[in-house]
């Protein structure tokens, strides 16, 4: 069977991946940019590229019959294992491959003048050998000192060091800024889920004192009456008989009032999201702000309206590049309405997985989720939802932009 276009395409994407999950870690989730960034190793052969032509004619043959391109091919050899294993190395087998990386350089530079790509791979690396941050600057001032004297030992220009300071600076800053912004994603998520942990914790100790509240007077009244209606039985009948009818009567409020209970502390998924919402947001530098009726609302109702509203922020913060979001929970006529506005890049959006299963949620329940996204325009999100018959609602209450 003849293989198809889509067939060849999916072949290639499966070896393409396994041939990256043995070069690179996954769980630093890296991706191609390290392979990408090999393509700088072609600056160690223009030495050859330059002299090569024009009135120099033999000149880069005569190169390769001295053996100089053959050592620049050889330290590839010992370069490439070395900057993939760093990738999976920490602590003092990273060191030990950045400086070997940078032994290449030290090597090849006598027959290289080029060789000083192989510092600033080290470079790179020496972002990464450490938390603090000093003695990574101290790596990277022991790496270029050492080329600065092979530099003057060579009789080599300056320039060849001056160039090489001004790129292996701005890849070590860039490489150390790169790792501090995704450690502090990794704070930043371990915070939401403290947030999270912490706003169930509060509920559940605001359920259980409501309910010792609403029920504990209730209980000891129903106690109080059913004993009484024991010892009228006999003596006074029709006593008896109203004291079990104020028992039945003290069930049922108890009943309401418990029904009416479940359906403030349902209400609370949406507000663990909104606290959580605010700060995924504040900690990233985007303004938010909220307005919240409060809604009588079903479990079904709850827990769709609080995973569009999770969705909805973490599409603004991974995506959007916003300043100032807002989010509003309010009803109109027998509709709850949800409505995310950010002023971030919006543009065309593609539908994925996320905004599939808002939708599919949405229209589960009968309602209908509108998405707007004009470029440069931001992007707006409303789910409606039917609510229940004869469900109140309050007018909405406000929150201030920084208020919790």
């Amino acid at each position: 069977m003849p293989a198809t276009p889509t067939t060849m395409k999916r072949f290639l994407q499966a070896h393409a991946l396994r041939v990256h999950h043995w070069l690179l870690p996954q769980e630093r989730q890296l991706g191609w940019a390290p392979v990408f960034m090999l393509g700088y190793l072609a600056f160690l052969f223009l030495p050859f590229v330059l002299d090569g032509g024009g009135d120099h004619g033999m000149n880069g043959w005569n190169q390769v019959v001295n053996g100089r391109l053959w050592l620049t091919l050889l330290s590839l050899v010992g370069f490439l294992p070395a900057y993939f294993a760093a990738y999976r190395a920490t602590g003092p087998r990273l060191v030990a491959y950045m400086l070997a990386i940078a032994g290449l350089c030290y090597a090849l530079l006598p027959f290289n003048p080029f060789a000083n790509t192989y510092l600033i791979y080290a470079a790179g690396f020496a972002a990464t050998t450490g938390r603090a941050l000093w003695p990574r600057v101290a790596w990277l001032v022991a790496l270029l000192a050492g080329l600065l004297a092979e530099v003057l030992l060579l009789g080599y220009p300056m320039f060849v060091f001056a160039v090489t300071i001004i790129i292996a600076v701005a890849v070590f800053v860039s490489t150390h800024l790169m790792g501090e912004n995704t450690r502090k994603r990794a704070e930043l998520k371990l915070s939401h889920d403290e947030v999270r942990r912490l706003a169930a914790l509060a509920e559940r100790e605001r359920i259980g004192r409501d309910l010792h509240d609403l029920l504990g007077h209730t209980l000891s009244l129903v106690a109080l009456k059913s004993e009484l209606a024991g010892k009228l039985l006999e003596r006074d009948p029709t006593a008896s008989r109203r004291e079990i009818d104020d028992v039945t009567r003290v069930a049922r409020e108890a009943l309401s009032q418990v029904r009416g209970a479940v359906s403030g502390i349902r209400a609370a998924g949406v507000a663990a999201e909104l606290a959580s919402a605010k700060l995924l947001l504040d900690c990233d530098g985007v303004s938010f702000q909220y307005q919240r009726s409060d809604l009588a609302l079903t479990p079904e109702l709850e827990t769709v309206l609080a995973l569009t509203l999770r969705e909805a922020v973490t599409n603004i913060q991974r995506h959007a590049r916003a300043r100032h979001a807002r989010v509003s929970l309010v009803a109109d006529g027998n509709e709850a309405v949800l409505r995310i506005d950010d002023d971030g890049r919006g543009g065309a959006l593609v539908p994925g997985n996320g905004l599939v299963g808002m939708r599919e949620r949405v229209e589960s329940l009968g309602g209908r989720l509108r998405v707007e996204a004009g470029a440069g325009r931001g992007t707006c999100i409303e789910a409606r939802l039917p609510l229940p018959v004869g469900a109140p609602a309050m007018p909405p209450g406000t929150i201030a932009p920084h208020s919790p």
